[in-house]
């Protein structure tokens, strides 16, 4: 019998900018060893074309083969799906999972999980998570947030959901865009109960900077 860390993870993926979150994200889980179900949108598909010039396959081996190569992992367990497929395993409440990860989030699907309205299966899959009770935890690539947007995602924290916008922090001292983007991948994964280190945590105040540093 599986324990609930050797479940798969869901990472769905939407069209919202900050594709390289997701990527970072699964790069990190299957150098862990983790099982990851993928979901990746039609709007997803469309942002990889549009901001980065690249074709994301919708065929399910064939998209595997992209995300492979793209995080440049050969780890772990990684079963991709079509965005439309309503019948796969991770759209029904039977198939146990360890939780699921929206990164990144646009505020469309917001809306929809919201309503309670499943157009694709990475919606499907977030209705199943919050009905069964399980982790959900979403990243909203937006800003501002409307009152909309605002009202959407109180709704979904109140059904259960964690909200985790991608916001970067300074203590950590960061001396690259990648410092950031492992930040803040790391610290939505702990929400999921993975300890993945590589990233430095809040250890108190500094007393006294050296001089040069002032």
């Amino acid at each position: 019998m599986l324990a609930d860390a050797d479940l798969p993870l869901v990472l769905g993926v939407t069209g919202a900018s900050a594709q390289q979150l997701a990527v970072r994200a699964l790069q990190l889980l299957l150098d862990a060893g983790a099982s990851v179900d993928l979901v990746a949108s039609r709007g997803a598909a469309l942002v990889w074309q549009t901001e980065l010039g690249l074709a994301l396959p919708t065929e399910p081996a064939r998209q595997e083969a992209f995300w492979r190569e793209r995080t440049g992992s050969s780890g772990g367990c990684l079963r991709c799906h079509r965005w439309s497929d309503q019948a796969a395993r991770v759209a029904s409440g039977s198939f146990r999972t360890r939780g699921m990860l929206i990164l990144p989030c646009t505020m469309g699907s917001v809306g929809r999980i919201a309503a309670g309205v499943a157009l694709d299966l990475v919606e499907r899959c977030a209705d199943v998570h919050l009905k069964e009770g399980r982790a959900l935890l979403i990243a909203p690539r937006e800003m501002p947030w409307s009152l909309v947007h605002l009202r959407n995602l109180t709704t979904l924290a109140e059904a259960g959901a964690r909200i985790v916008p991608p916001i970067p922090a300074w203590y950590q001292r960061p001396e690259s865009i990648d410092d950031m983007v492992d930040f803040l991948v790391v610290r939505m994964l702990d929400g999921l109960g993975y300890d993945l280190g590589g990233i430095h945590r809040w250890q108190g105040p500094i007393t006294a900077l050296p001089e040069g540093e002032r």
